[in-house]
């Protein structure tokens, strides 16, 4: 097998380690005492929520809502998708978490809510809080996506400003919750995924703030007052770590950059190819990345003898 053909294969075994298909079934729970509700958001949602209604018992009732993003939509058949905006919010986003959000306030102590989120979602589930208006949303957003803030800062912003996230879709819930999570994010933590609807939010208001006030950001005076109130009365924060709120929440990662880099590299030492991980927490323009990149496998192909100091995959 000839350079190409290799990273091919090892291309396909990476996607395969985090295909919602191949990986979703092997985390559903059995089904509860009442019904089961899914919902979800992100780009891989509507893949998720194919691989949920495969693997579900027919007999068990199911039905749920989740958003992806404009072409990710799957033909479902108890679960509805819709499609909204990615990386900037839209109308179609914003009605949909409302919907999610309705139908997680009705469901009772012996349902199960399960939820299915990845990358994306934080844009995708879009309901603002009270006193903020999806155009403010939308400007706000806008702004952290062009002033090179990293993602938990954005985040951070975006989790005080909705309705839904921050840990506010499980504090709204009576029944069980299972969340499945395909991270993208470096670190894998559930609160930055999506924006972490069902994650308790160790961040707060003044967080939030220091963000805008960092990249100097103009944002709609709605927003700063928001966050100032938040400030002023707790009462308007996020669900915190350590709030019974989560007793009956389990936010599990069932996929990330580093398990399928993990089984990429595998693949390289099954086939005796000398590998290394380079990690999974880079950030960056990527062009400038991929020079480095470049320039480290430059280096180990005239100085071989530097792979005798890396310690094997898997040791």
């Amino acid at each position: 097998m000839n350079p190409r053909s290799y990273l091919l294969e090892s291309f396909l075994v990476a996607v395969k380690t985090a295909d919602p298909a191949h990986i979703v079934p092997q985390h559903l729970p059995d089904p509860p005492k009442g019904r089961t509700l899914v919902v979800g958001a992100g780009k891989a949602s509507a893949a998720m929520a194919l691989a949920v209604e495969n693997a579900w018992p027919s007999s068990a009732p199911l039905d749920g809502f989740v958003v992806t993003r404009y072409g990710h939509k799957l033909p479902t058949q108890n679960i509805k998708v819709v499609e909204a905006g990615h990386p900037i919010p839209d109308e179609n986003g914003e009605q949909a978490a409302r919907e999610i959000l309705a139908a997680v306030k009705a469901l009772k102590s012996d349902d199960l809510l399960l939820c299915l989120f990845s990358g994306g979602g934080s844009s995708l589930l879009s309901l603002p809080v009270e006193g903020i208006s999806l155009p403010e949303l939308k400007e706000v957003t806008h702004q952290l996506l062009w002033c090179g803030a990293r993602i938990q800062e954005i985040n951070t912003v975006r989790k005080h400003l909705s309705a839904i996230q921050g840990g506010r879709l499980a504090a709204a819930c009576k029944a069980p919750i299972l969340a499945l999570i395909i991270s993208d994010v470096t670190g894998d933590e559930a609160t930055h995924i999506a924006s972490g609807p069902c994650s308790p939010d160790p961040s707060t208001c003044s967080d939030a703030l220091a963000v805008l006030d960092q990249y100097h950001l103009n944002v709609p005076p709605a927003v700063r007052k928001t966050l100032l109130k938040g400030i002023v009365r707790t009462a308007s924060e996020t669900p915190k770590p350590g709030s019974l709120i989560f007793s009956r929440v389990e936010n599990r990662i069932i996929a990330s950059a580093y398990q399928s880099l993990l089984a990429s590299a595998n693949y390289f030492q099954e086939h005796t190819i000398a590998t290394l991980i380079l990690g999974d927490t880079v950030t960056g323009e990527s062009r400038e990345i991929a020079k480095s990149y470049a320039a480290l496998a430059r280096e180990i192909r005239l100085h071989p003898q530097l792979l005798k100091v890396l310690t094997p995959v898997g040791n």
